[in-house]
């Protein structure tokens, strides 16, 4: 019975480019929260101002739409590996801006937006070349087991980032943190160049303004795809508490536990993750996103009722695995049932769906604590998530019965799969 709950090794054992992709991104994105942390601090240390901090997510949010769309096209007609390897390097240089701005006797404001919407660019166009080098990488009824080793890979240097980032930046300073994630970068990097090149399918069209199109045309006749891109949205943009941890700790009295709540999200996404072996015996994936985003904004408004830190941290770890629940079957349905020369152009759209929710969501929560309060940003946050899914759902009853096993995507990519074996 146990073993029935572990994950599910196959992809791993198969495909040494998907170890070597997973492990560099078991790096980088550790190195990633400790920034994540960081900045937000720094952002309350010179301001003072939740708006100030929540603003972060504002200027984030264009580069993230633009570069996410049009780095899905650039996935689908260039080398994936190569565009991975590029953006992984300039992301690394900014690390190291942000720690020589830590380092000044004076630290200027105006770096931290600049490099968080230069971070949010790469970001966006990498990602699309991550989420769509994977499944070509694993055999094709192995895909929900590496979504959820992806997942795995995330949610443990989110709970480790975040929860060690809050005593580095507590006791060593903002600058170490920096540090470490430069470093991270670099030793990512020494395991990205070793995969295997990725070209273009010879499908792909160029990338441009049409490709783009394309790609959105696609995503809109797929109503299950785009019930799982609005539910998403809805649920990070209304119930994303992050932007006021800091000020939630203060009022509880509890700066030491600031990391704990940074990394209590993933910690429940974690606990998921190592508990995974279920999900691919799953096959109503539709459902579970619904049933999943619905926990997540429930979780989120039982935090910001409770007065106790140790009530908070429970409920976000309760919600962290309900949003890994979701991300898993979000990732089942996407990678199983699209084009490989589509592909990327919709791994841009998800990014979006799944990136754009968290900024959006930073900007809420920040502007409304400063209007209402801090405790009603949170509460009204969780429980309009819950409200919004239930509607989402009622509009595209096509999410809710989605089956792997009968889905006509999916039985036709599994078909195209076996007959080209990865």
């Amino acid at each position: 019975m146990a073993r029935a709950l572990l994950p599910d090794l196959a992809p791993w054992k198969a495909s040494a480019d998907f170890r070597r992709l997973w492990t560099s991104g078991l790096i980088s994105n550790f190195g990633s929260f400790l920034t994540f942390v960081a900045v937000p601090v720094q952002l309350k240390d010179l301001t003072g101002s939740t708006a100030a901090v929540g603003a972060i997510g504002a200027v984030e949010l264009l580069p993230l739409i633009v570069c996410g769309l049009y780095g899905g096209a650039l996935a689908d007609a260039l080398d994936k590996r190569k565009l991975i390897v590029w953006t992984e390097a300039g992301q690394g240089l900014l690390s190291a801006v942000l720690l020589v701005n830590a380092l000044l006797p004076r630290p200027a404001l105006w770096p931290l937006y600049a490099i968080a919407a230069l971070s949010s660019a790469l970001g966006s166009i990498q990602r699309p070349a991550l989420d769509s080098l994977w499944p070509r990488i694993v055999a094709h009824a192995d895909v929900p087991a590496a979504a959820s080793l992806n997942s795995l890979r995330w949610t443990v240097g989110g709970v480790a980032g975040p929860a060690l980032a809050g005593v580095v930046v507590a006791y060593a300073g903002l600058g170490w943190a920096y540090a470490a994630d430069a470093l991270t970068f670099a030793v990512s990097l020494a395991y990205i160049v070793r995969i295997a090149p990725s070209p273009a399918a010879h499908e792909a069209s160029k990338p441009s303004l049409t490709a783009v199109l394309e790609g959105a045309r696609y995503a809109w006749s797929r109503k299950e795809l785009l019930g799982t891109y609005v539910v998403d949205l809805a649920a990070m943009s209304l119930a994303m508490p992050l932007a006021v941890l800091p000020f939630l700790a203060d009022e509880l009295h509890a700066d030491w536990a600031l990391g704990l709540m940074y990394a209590s999200v993933p910690a429940g996404s974690l606990l998921v993750s190592l508990t995974s072996g279920w999900a691919s015996r799953v096959h109503r994936h539709g459902l579970m996103v619904v049933l999943a985003a619905t926990g997540w904004g429930l979780a989120v408004a039982a935090a910001g009722l409770c007065g106790n830190v140790w009530l908070v941290l429970l409920f976000l770890t309760v919600g962290g695995g309900f949003d890994m629940v979701s991300g898993i079957f979000r990732a089942a349905m996407w990678n199983q049932t699209i084009p490989d020369e589509l592909r990327g152009r919709l791994a841009g759209i998800e990014l979006l769906s799944y990136s754009v929710g968290p900024q959006l969501g930073q900007v809420r929560a920040g502007g409304l604590a400063a209007w209402a309060g801090l405790r009603t940003s949170v509460v009204a946050g969780g429980l309009a998530c819950a409200g919004a899914v239930g509607l989402l759902t009622l509009c595209l009853p096509g999410l809710m019965t989605y089956d792997a096993r009968t889905n006509e995507h999916a039985v036709r990519m599994r078909e195209r799969r076996t007959a080209v074996p990865a």
